[in-house]
């Protein structure tokens, strides 16, 4: 089995892709138009150079090759939320191509090109069965990643996305409200000839189509049926994929460079940006320089990327193992409350160094943190530290072999004592907070 994704992701400029036009949600259908994005005979379309700025940032992340020039084309289809007839999109000079992802810092899945072009109107059905088109859309601008097929199974597609979405939100901070979106079409052939599922958004979704699909593929081909080559579009509700048309060949859009944009000379803006290091490298790169499990990096730079360059700092500062200790602890574990009070991280940075020097014992420096963290005063913070503790302890005591086995590095010896904390304090502490406890009491027995 064979799946590749084509992601669509609006872009999070001002106006829209060839006209002034705002990007902003609109107050009523068709109300952010103008004789540009809707095609009017006469009207020129002029490219927003935010537009290629983006393109830039994303192939630089998705590590493609950035040819000195570009241009577009104009793809010929008639659909009515196309009023134009045409999309003007990038066909033979996309703006970056022969890119790389690693899924986990392992699997290589291959890029096959990133390309810029305008977003459709959107179609709405009615329930007397007509069809209403809002052109609001029209034109907000789109870059399009094209992926080789290399995932092999549903469940891969959606951790790639996953993976995938993190990195582009956080190179080019794409905002999380509003109509702007990122939309997949999943290809996916079990036999030789594929189909293709439109227009899927979320994670979830884009696992329960291809999953649908594979398992129709199969019961096609094993009744002795042929898989023809289709459009499919997903229904969300039921969960499944239905035929909507026969999926058009290359040759079919009728492709013509666009005569209205000309050629962009792009190297020298190309090589004048930078971009911030995507999570999923942070990921790769924190586990291979300061050593750490590849899940314990994963879980830092998913909780936060500021959190992340916090464990650098406390790594840098005070050594590999107290930010392991700490960071991955205590501080992961209360992040968002910290996080949401806009907390003074330097606090929390002069307690570690508390501990590192001596001055304050490792049950202090917990206590400490919380308090920080949190904003509860220190009494509070110690109150529910000692009961916790006591709690541990005693449950330790009546279960030796739990030390004797985890000392021995059988490290999941310590799951009974802490579901056993977590049932009998009936949620008073966070699960972070007793995992951390359970450890820090059990090592301090060996």
């Amino acid at each position: 089995m064979k799946i590749g994704l084509e992601i669509h992701v609006q872009l999070p400029t001002k106006s829209k892709m060839f006209c002034s036009c705002p990007t902003t949600d609109a107050p009523a259908p068709n109300t952010h138009v103008c004789p540009v994005c809707l095609g009017m005979p006469g009207s020129r379309p002029v490219l927003n150079k935010q537009v290629l700025v983006y393109g830039i940032m994303l192939a630089k992340m998705l590590g493609c090759k950035i040819t000195d020039t570009t241009w577009f084309s104009r793809k010929t289809y008639f659909y009515p939320d196309m009023s134009k007839s045409v999309q003007i999109t990038q066909y033979d000079h996309p703006i970056g191509e022969g890119g790389v992802v690693y899924l986990n810092g392992k699997k290589p899945i291959r890029i096959t090109r990133i390309h810029l072009e305008e977003d459709p109107g959107k179609t709405k059905r009615t329930s007397d069965m007509s069809s209403l088109v809002d052109y609001n859309r029209s034109g907000i601008p789109l870059a399009e990643i094209v992926t080789e097929p290399d995932l092999a199974t549903p469940e891969e597609a959606r951790e790639f996305l996953a993976q995938l979405i993190a990195d582009i939100k956080h190179t080019i901070d794409l905002p999380e409200n509003g109509e702007r979106s990122i939309r997949c079409d999943c290809n996916i052939s079990v036999g030789k000839e594929r189909c293709e599922v439109k227009n899927v958004t979320g994670l979830k979704n884009a696992e329960t189509a291809l999953r649908y699909e594979m398992i129709r593929q199969i019961k096609v081909l094993k009744a002795g049926g042929k898989i023809e080559r289709e459009t499919r579009a997903f229904d969300e509700t039921r969960g499944i994929t239905y035929g909507a048309r026969k999926k058009e060949f290359e040759a079919d859009y009728g492709y013509i460079d666009e005569p209205d944009l000309g050629i962009f000379h792009i190297g020298e803006l190309a090589r004048s940006i930078t971009i911030k290091e995507s999570p999923a490298k942070m990921t790769q790169r924190l586990s291979a320089q300061y050593g750490i499990d590849g899940k314990k990096a994963k879980q830092l730079v998913s909780t936060s990327v500021d959190l992340a360059q916090f464990f650098e700092r406390v790594a840098e500062a005070y050594g590999t193992p107290n930010a392991v200790k700490w960071v991955c602890g205590p501080v992961t574990a209360n992040w968002k409350r910290f996080d949401e009070r806009n907390g003074d991280i330097e606090e929390v940075l002069a307690v570690i160094g508390k501990f590192s020097d001596g001055t304050i014992t490792d049950t202090e420096c917990g206590i400490e943190l919380k308090s920080v963290m949190t904003g509860e005063d220190v009494e509070a913070a110690a109150a529910g530290a000692e009961d916790l503790d006591k709690i541990i302890s005693a449950y330790l005591d009546e279960n030796p072999q739990i030390v004797s086995d985890y000392g021995k590095g059988n490290k999941k010896a310590a799951n009974s004592a802490i579901g056993f904390v977590m049932k009998s304090t009936g949620g008073r502490y966070s699960s972070s907070d007793i995992v951390d406890a359970v450890r820090r009491i059990v090592e301090s027995r060996l």
